[in-house]
């Protein structure tokens, strides 16, 4: 699926993009250093899509988005989200992830003894790290065994991952070493 358009909105952690279509939600963007690199990490995933004024369900996405950074325990569960362009594997792990509340976390392991087995930890770490809609699908409410943070692909890393879990006021039993 094609995003129709994208827009930009302000957060606590900075200026993010969300990409939309007919069907929901197909991207959201977290911040890049600048502007003009988050609207080019957009147009590299979806092409030359239009700015546009988020229509009234994308700035329902949107609000939902700025008040879960800003730290309220808001449950974005109801936003519809286009998930046609992801594997049937991929898929699973977000809807899983989807159900995390604010504040919590699973394992990668938790996930994959929910698709049928911990050998598949991996391949979940490998399908979130490939999310095309953080916030909304909690990437970052999935840790690494022992309560590590695991990885985290957005600008910052495992900064940013800890950060947002901070935000939400979940525990992670986790001190970085000098060389995390």
């Amino acid at each position: 699926m094609t995003p129709h358009s994208y827009a930009m909105f302000d957060t606590a952690l900075g200026r993010c993009g969300i990409a939309w279509g007919d069907r929901g939600i197909v991207a959201v963007q977290l911040p890049q250093p600048n502007d003009a690199q988050t609207r080019a990490r957009i147009a590299q995933r979806h092409g030359d899509i239009p700015e546009a004024p988020p229509p009234a369900d994308v700035q329902h996405a949107i609000d939902g988005i700025v008040a879960l950074i800003a730290g309220e325990p808001v449950d974005l569960t109801d936003i519809p989200v286009d998930l046609d362009a992801v594997s049937d594997f991929q898929r699973g792990v977000y809807d899983i992830a989807r159900t995390i509340p604010p504040g919590r976390t699973l394992s990668y392991g938790d996930i994959a003894k929910r698709l049928g087995g911990v050998e598949l930890s991996r391949e979940v770490g490998q399908a979130l790290g490939r999310n095309p809609i953080p916030i909304i699908v909690p990437c970052h409410r999935v840790l690494a065994a022992g309560g590590k943070p695991g990885g985290f692909s957005a600008n910052g890393g495992v900064a940013t991952k800890l950060k947002l879990l901070a935000i939400e006021g979940a525990v992670v039993n986790y001190t970085p070493s000098l060389f995390d």
